[in-house]
């Protein structure tokens, strides 16, 4: 009997051992919320860390065994990552089997300068924008976004506290300011 790669034991490991918690709950949201149409190009946004990593293997193994013919890419911004920062996602996107394609920014040089004490809402909308930007530049009309639960009741109370408004994180949510593109989390 043939040993499996790592990557093999992960991607059978997302299927099998974590099908009750992680595959049959993303299948169905995507399902559900109609994320995925025949012939979409989805730019999946990888920041390195486990939401986007986990949401990049989940959409290649869609892509694999869902009914839906679609095409991926997976960008990740450099905003401004030390080198170590910067190996390590490209080690574990090695280690994963998920072909990224990184495109350097400025964002955290600029955010920091531009915003002085509370960067955190311009960087993020920077990088947001810089994002679609490149997804538009590879010809993609989705970009995907690793948000779980957790976020989504994280943004619900901040809006709540910061903003006096009751606002929370739609699956599906198409752009005003790129025509054309949707965002889907």
């Amino acid at each position: 009997m043939k040993e499996l790669t790592k990557q093999q034991q992960i991607e059978r490991s997302i299927i099998t051992t974590y099908r009750k918690e992680l595959w049959s709950p993303f299948a169905l949201a995507v399902k559900k919320y109609r994320l995925i149409q025949s012939g979409d190009k989805i730019a999946v946004c990888i920041s390195g860390g486990k939401d986007s990593m986990l949401l990049a293997k989940l959409m290649q193994e869609m892509q694999k065994h869902g009914d839906v013919p679609f095409s991926l890419r997976f960008i990740v911004m450099d905003p401004g990552y030390n080198g170590k920062n910067r190996r390590k996602i490209e080690d574990n996107a090695r280690l994963l089997g998920i072909p990224i394609e990184i495109f350097e920014t400025d964002v955290f040089a600029s955010s920091v300068a531009a915003a002085g004490d509370s960067p955190c809402y311009l960087c993020a909308r920077m990088r947001r924008g810089y994002l679609y930007a490149k997804a538009k530049e590879l010809g993609c009309n989705k970009i995907a976004l690793g948000h779980h639960f957790n976020d989504v009741i994280e943004t619900t109370v901040m809006s709540m506290f910061y903003g006096s408004q009751l606002q929370a994180m739609p699956p599906k949510l198409h752009s005003t300011n790129f025509p054309g593109m949707t965002l889907i989390r």
